[in-house]
């Protein structure tokens, strides 16, 4: 039988209980309507699904996300006017593609993935991940501080090689100052190399900072991707990136044909503060994705290169 002081105690702990649940803030949804006419089947090009509950983030990450479900990012693009998507398997689940996977299923055919692999990955798991939605893998050379030239091109390499029969393509999510080491291996590669986020630019440092000409050289040249995603990444001066405009006008003037779009959501942080652990939680950034979707029009008013950059290059990448 509980005495006074232990249902006292019980019932301080199911508060507590019940306010960490609520301190999980919900993944954004866009506040601001797309001020302009989004053409059928528009892709999001890059975005996660985190559903630690279900699928435990990895030991070995440098940050901790909150959840962000299907059926939220589904209510995110339903608001955006966009049908299809891409979802990426972000560094904090490691090689387990198991939510990406999961998200892929629940938008069915409308739905692409990238995939994280490692060389215990074999030619039968990724059969199967290809059967089920997945059209590249990721390489991530950024989080986690891996930044040696040498180890970098050594692993795109290697990624090039594991999916060449496929008919995939090797993502890469780096620091900008890296493409002067592989712009050789982007030229050679018999599958697409596509950037994350606008190469791993940083606004502040302007068109001039090192790597940049190499990926606007290497969009020109036809075999590369970049995904114009991520604004807040690339650029502080929230909420509408003034100065990621002339970025995202010189790949578009480079090769419109070359480029996709994609929102980040839903929008984690990377970066443990110092008075953290990687195992705290870090609160997702609440970010406008209508807002910043109306940045693509600003980025380039012809309607006919937002349906490339929206619509076909997506279709002819990710197999829609």
């Amino acid at each position: 039988m509980l005495n006074r002081r232990d249902l006292l105690l019980a019932s301080v702990a199911a508060g507590v209980a019940m306010q960490n649940r609520a301190a999980f803030a919900k993944a954004a949804q866009p506040t601001t309507k797309v001020n302009f006419d989004v053409p059928d089947h528009a892709c999001d090009c890059h975005t996660h699904i985190h559903l630690p509950e279900k699928y435990p983030f990895f030991a070995g990450r440098v940050y901790t996300p909150e959840p962000a479900s299907p059926e939220e990012m589904a209510a995110l693009h339903k608001a955006l006017h966009i049908e299809r998507v891409v979802i990426v398997t972000p560094s904090v689940y490691g090689t387990d593609n198991r939510a990406t996977l999961e998200g892929i299923k629940f938008r069915g055919d409308t739905a692409r993935g990238v995939a994280v692999i490692d060389d215990k990955t074999s030619e039968s798991d990724l059969d199967a991940m290809g059967k089920a939605g997945i059209k590249g893998i990721r390489v991530n050379l950024a989080t986690g501080g891996v930044n040696d030239p040498s180890i970098g091109r050594k692993r795109l390499e290697a990624a090039i090689d594991r999916v060449k029969g496929r008919g995939w393509h090797v993502q890469v999510y780096t620091n900008l100052p890296l493409l002067t080491n592989i712009k050789d291996v982007l030229a050679s590669s018999p599958v697409p190399v596509v950037f994350d986020h606008f190469g791993g630019a940083e606004a502040a440092k302007g068109l001039e900072q090192p790597g940049w000409a190499e990926l606007v050289e290497a969009v020109k040249g036809g075999k590369t991707y970049v995904k114009i995603s991520g604004a807040y990444r690339l650029s502080n001066k929230a909420p509408d990136y003034p100065d990621a405009v002339p970025f995202a006008q010189a790949l578009i003037a480079a090769n419109p044909d070359r480029l996709v779009w994609g929102s980040d959501w839903p929008h984690p942080n990377s970066v443990t503060p110092p008075d953290k652990k990687a195992t705290d939680l870090t609160p997702l950034y609440q970010i406008d994705d209508g807002r910043v979707l109306n940045q693509l029009a600003v980025w380039t008013p012809d309607a006919t290169i937002r349906k490339k950059i929206l619509v076909d290059n997506p279709t002819r990448l990710y197999g829609f």
